[in-house]
């Protein structure tokens, strides 16, 4: 199953529900209005809980009878250990300690509510479950924009959430700007990923999730400030050839390609990366992204060059692993974050910075 989707059984259909908008194979469920917590639980499939299960291994017992020998198995307990198991079809979904705290699916989207106080402006796009149900992942639109230029480019502001019930990770939620115009994710994490909260899951964990809408609180004021650095960049101009050296950089794979470009061997380098800097550069190029003020042979048009190519150009295996790129802490966050530093050395220092390493 590439999509790794949860098939739901009881239910007969994919976890999974996206406002509108189809996705992940055309599977799941498709609404037209946006839902409220309950309803996005029930639409992705995420009605269910997980509870800690003692777990037992099998022990071989030796018992004497008169002169007979018999082997007897009988169920030994594991300390300090447990399954993870999801009660309405008793899937074992991931072996944990004694100190990890279970964080239900309806906790998670409180988490969501409680950011705009009783969820008045919360509106969820999508939400599904990965798997046996051992990984779940919410999206989140929240109210106001970020408006670049006379406005006509605007940002939304999404916030994402994954959480785990197999003892792998920890939950995490990130601020995630999401251009409208073409649909291209924008992932600047700014300041040290500063955008994104990060919980453990042991004895505090609820309680870190209920307090975790005040640390993203700063989705704000990380708007704010990326309103501003955007708007600045849509004025600094970028010819063709400091915006396509802007792309190498951004997207350079390693130390002996940085080399090159840095000795200007462009024709040294790997023919994967030059078609990849190609395929951004005329992403850039495009009609529809260049008839616009803010992007055409600015700064941030060539920002939105490498986003743009990791959200509408580049190939996937499936959706998953674009999720996973993208949103995920993946090759193109990382990708997105080198052109968002970049940006900012050009808008500093010119365009000689940005080959210092």
């Amino acid at each position: 199953m590439a999509h790794n989707l949860n098939f739901n059984n009881r239910t007969g259909k994919y976890s999974f529900f996206s406002v509108k908008e189809k996705a992940w194979h055309n599977l799941g469920q498709i609404v037209e209005d946006y839902p409220t917590s309950e309803e996005a639980i029930r639409f992705a499939g995420l009605d269910y809980e997980v509870e800690k299960s003692p777990l037992f291994t099998k022990s071989n017992a030796v018992i004497e009878k008169g002169d007979d020998i018999i082997m007897s198995d009988s169920a030994l307990e594991v300390p300090n250990y447990f399954a993870n198991i999801r009660t309405d079809n008793n899937t074992v979904l991931g072996v944990v300690g004694k100190d990890y705290q279970i964080v239900q699916n309806r906790e998670a989207f409180s988490f969501f509510d409680a950011i705009v106080g009783g969820g008045d402006g919360i509106l969820y796009e999508t939400a599904g479950v990965l798997g046996n149900g051992e990984r779940i992942f919410i999206t989140a639109k929240l109210p106001d924009y970020i408006r670049v230029g006379n406005g006509d480019d605007i940002t939304e502001k999404y916030i994402f959430l994954t959480t785990s019930h197999d003892g792998s990770g920890s939950i995490t939620a990130a601020l995630t700007p999401i251009r409208i115009v073409c649909q291209n994710t924008l992932n600047a994490s700014l300041r040290n990923m500063s955008n994104v909260v990060r919980i453990r899951h042991t004895a505090g964990a609820k309680q870190r999730l209920e307090d975790a809408h005040k640390v993203m609180g700063l989705a704000n004021t990380l708007s704010k400030e990326l309103e501003k650095t955007f708007n600045h960049w849509s004025k600094i101009t970028v010819g063709d050839d400091e915006m396509k050296k802007l792309i190498q950089l951004a997207l350079c794979p390693n130390k002996e390609t940085l080399n090159h470009l840095q000795k200007g061997n462009f024709d040294e380098v790997s023919t994967v990366f030059k078609n990849t800097v190609e395929d951004a550069f005329a992403y850039a190029m495009m009609s529809d992204t260049q008839q616009m003020e803010t992007t055409k042979g600015t700064l941030f048009g060539a920002y939105n060059a490498v986003t743009g190519f990791y959200q509408n150009v580049k190939t996937y295996k499936n959706e998953e692993a674009k999720l996973q790129s993208i949103v995920m802490g993946g090759t193109a966050q990382m990708k997105s974050q080198k052109a968002f530093e970049l940006c900012e050395k050009f808008a500093g220092f010119g365009a000689d910075s940005i080959l210092m390493n």
